[in-house]
């Protein structure tokens, strides 16, 4: 019996050993595919973008009649003038500013007859526009450099030329003046019109930075 005792122990000694020669084998071909590799990397480059803010605005210089503005009672020849200012109060400058009249109110021969109905224009002082006539009816003069930005039948629009409201910042004074022809007749007796007189201000082209 102790002779049978001695040859498992034999055996079983044989196969651990097979084993480890086996595991160390797998190790060293692992190991051959490991190599080093030195990095570096740059200081980080920090880049801030932010973008502009584009904004037009009207606003009233003190002391005119508040707008909107109403009236009645228009005879041919008649006319209705009013200051305002166009105001560059965004951040960016504008690739242009353009200024268009619609008609809000169902059409009538005021605005659909563009010879003898209601007619708009709109005019630029280099200065602020020195005001006179009435509170109700007052008048405006330009002790600067006076110039027509648009001009023709009330429902109309047209691209305002090198408007200081380009620049950020800038202002251009403003009065537009409605006026109904003395070539009007008695078919525009009794009628009457809506008018909306909207500016709109084009971002500038975009550029390299």
């Amino acid at each position: 019996m102790s002779t049978t005792t001695r040859l498992v122990e034999r055996s079983a000694t044989r196969k651990v050993v097979g084993s480890l020669a086996i595991l160390g084998t797998a190790a060293a071909v692992a190991g051959l595919g490991t190599y080093g590799n030195f990095t570096d990397s740059t200081t980080p480059m920090n880049t801030t973008v932010g973008t502009g803010t584009l904004s037009i605005n009207l606003a009233q210089p003190g002391g005119v009649v508040a707008i909107p503005v109403s009236t009645a009672g228009f005879v041919p020849g008649d006319s209705m003038s009013r200051a305002v200012n166009l105001i560059n109060d965004g951040g960016s400058a504008l690739g242009s500013v353009t200024v268009a009249s619609t008609v809000t109110s169902p059409a009538s021969v005021l605005t659909t007859d563009t010879v003898n109905g209601l007619q708009l224009s709109i005019k630029g002082c280099s200065v602020a526009w020195t005001q006179g006539g009435t509170p109700t009816a007052p008048t405006y003069a330009c002790s600067g450099t006076e110039r027509s930005i648009a001009s023709g039948p009330a429902a109309t629009s047209a691209t305002l030329v090198n408007p200081a409201s380009l620049a950020a910042g800038g202002v251009d004074n403003l009065v537009f003046t409605i006026a109904l022809p003395a070539t009007a007749d008695n078919t525009f007796q009794n009628k009457s019109a809506s008018l909306s007189l909207t500016f709109t201000g084009v971002q500038r082209t975009g550029t390299a930075r």
